[in-house]
């Protein structure tokens, strides 16, 4: 089985920062792109940003200057720093994947979500 667990969410004031985690676990023979999304009450879930397994990013516009994405190859695990927040940015942000267990095709993963909520 392949888990993806976010970890780093909470509560804080606007302006101040916060960083998410995500790990990958089980038997992953290769991670591909992997990405942060979020979804408020009441709205889609949207891309927050996305990165390729050689490192290119992708960051949402409501995001560029604010948020970075990375990740640790040798860990499996994503990073999202988070600065600057601010109210609309509250939202349950997962973690994504694109994973290949050993003898099977690509899938796409989803972790449980982790609340972020930025107080005005």
């Amino acid at each position: 089985q392949v888990q993806l667990v976010e970890s780093g969410g909470g509560l804080v004031q606007a302006g101040g920062s916060l960083r998410l985690s995500c790990a990958a676990s089980g038997s992953i023979f290769r991670l591909n792109a992997m990405g942060w999304y979020r979804q408020a009450p009441g709205k889609q879930r949207e891309l927050v940003a996305s990165i390729t397994s050689g490192g290119t990013t992708n960051h949402a516009d409501s995001v560029k200057g604010r948020f970075t994405i990375s990740r640790d190859n040798a860990k499996n695990t994503v990073y999202l720093q988070m600065n600057s927040l601010k109210p609309e940015d509250t939202a349950v942000y997962y973690c994504n994947a694109d994973i290949r267990r050993f003898g099977s095709p690509w899938l796409n993963y989803w972790g449980q979500g982790t609340q972020v909520t930025v107080s005005s």
